[in-house]
């Protein structure tokens, strides 16, 4: 799908050499997965302390099996 976006010439050029893109498109789509990502995280933010951990749990051995 073809979009037409009007972006800032400086921020996008910055962004293609900060990241190391070749291409505009390579540096805005890892910016909107970037983006997303950070959003996601903050959706997890309002469940810390809520949660009641397993102390029997072996976080060691669950790493060992991935």
């Amino acid at each position: 799908m073809a979009t037409n976006l009007q972006i800032d010439d400086r921020l996008i050029k910055e962004a293609v050499r900060l990241g190391g893109h070749k291409t505009k498109r390579a540096a805005v789509t890892q910016a909107l997965i970037d983006y997303n990502r950070h959003l996601q995280q903050l959706q997890i933010l309002p469940l810390f302390g809520k949660l009641d951990l397993d102390p029997d749990s072996d976080y060691k051995a669950q790493r060992a099996r991935a």
